[in-house]
């Protein structure tokens, strides 16, 4: 079975081809400023890129006749369970004119509803961020005006769970992990047969990240909105897009952090390190409060898990709650081709939007 797979980013899209599981084809088509400079949003650039992909896949000789499926990246929808969903007409007008956000994964279902168009090849997105599955205790906050909601890297996650489950001989449905996603953002969740029942929100909750604050204090967040003399826009830029490590050492790179704490003894490096392991740590304790601390495992993915001296600092806190489990690396796009394939082959259905 083969399954075009659309990864759109900030500056690029990524697409690959998989035959079941392996890549046959895979390309990075990068995007400049100079490229997306026409464009005034991301919605803009739907013709630009589907150009480019057409393109692509005309040079590298692979009709769209031939394929099963394409599977995208899904986008910031409204809240949804966990799953593979079918791209349909009510999928493109959520992601044209009801986004809860403005972002380059809002173009991936688009781009499949594009290039299917008029054929019978199904489309499909897959676990996005916006998978949210919180219970209502949960979701209390301790202000009645806000509740809790859920934005996790809910593609890696619930991917790395599954291995994971494999590799204990068992399924998904059997387990409870607590999974921490260590790559350009940070979330820690606390999966429950099955389920995300809780999860650190990646733009405002838990450990900060390379350029994300995380959790910070109220008031003087509050005192920071009135007498910054900064608009609610680029208050918002800076905490998720400015903050954490960058804020402290200048650069977005986990490499340059252990690189100046560990070889050239920066003492402030060495305190921002330590910092993320502590709060990292504090968050998967805390998830694992959440599962009554009946934990199979505790998975570290994302790129930083590929950091040796992080995952070992993480288990000396963790290490007498569950056996820690070390799968590196974002994984998106085979985990895209698993979400269409299981529902090929009959493994699961298809939810409707």
């Amino acid at each position: 079975m083969e399954v075009l797979v659309i990864n759109p980013g900030s500056t690029s899209t990524k697409i690959a081809i998989y035959q079941d599981e392996n890549p046959i084809y895979t390309e990075s088509i990068s995007h400049t400023p100079a490229d997306l400079a026409p464009f005034p949003g991301v919605l803009d650039q739907l013709e630009y890129r589907l150009g480019m992909i057409r393109a692509a896949l005309d040079k590298a000789g692979f009709p769209l006749s031939e394929l099963e499926a394409v599977s995208a990246r899904g986008g910031f929808t409204k809240p949804v369970i966990a799953g593979t969903y079918r791209i349909d007409e009510d999928v493109v007008d959520e992601m044209l004119h009801h986004a809860r956000k403005e972002h380059a994964a809002n173009l991936g279902s688009l781009l499949a509803w594009e290039l299917t168009k008029g054929t019978d090849i199904p489309a499909y997105f897959v676990d996005p961020v916006s998978v949210d599955e919180l219970p209502d205790v949960a979701r209390v906050t301790g202000f009645a005006e806000m509740e809790r909601v859920s934005f996790v890297h809910a593609l890696n996650h619930r991917s790395m769970a599954r291995k994971a489950a494999a590799m204990l001989g068992k399924t998904y449905d059997q387990c409870n992990f607590v999974v921490a996603h260590l790559g350009g953002g940070v979330t820690t969740a606390a999966h429950q047969k099955g389920r995300m029942v809780e999860v650190n929100n990646v733009f405002d909750e838990g450990c900060f990240s390379m350029d994300r604050a995380g959790n910070l204090p109220v008031q003087q967040v509050v005192d920071y909105c009135f007498h910054s003399g900064k608009t609610q826009a680029e208050i918002l830029r800076q905490l998720e897009t400015n903050s954490g490590v960058v804020s402290y050492l200048g650069t977005r790179d986990f490499r340059d952090v252990e690189r100046m704490a560990f070889e050239e003894g920066n003492a402030k490096a060495k305190l921002i390190f330590d910092a993320m392991v502590y709060q990292l740590s504090r968050d998967i304790g805390s998830m694992s409060a959440v599962l009554h601390f009946d934990v199979d495992a505790i998975i570290l993915t994302g790129g930083m898990a590929y950091s040796k001296r992080l995952p070992a600092a993480i288990e000396e806190y963790v290490k007498k709650i569950a056996p820690i489990m070390i799968l590196p690396g974002e994984n998106e796009m085979l985990s895209l081709a698993q979400g269409a394939l299981r529902v090929l082959r009959g493994e699961e259905q298809a939810l409707k939007f």
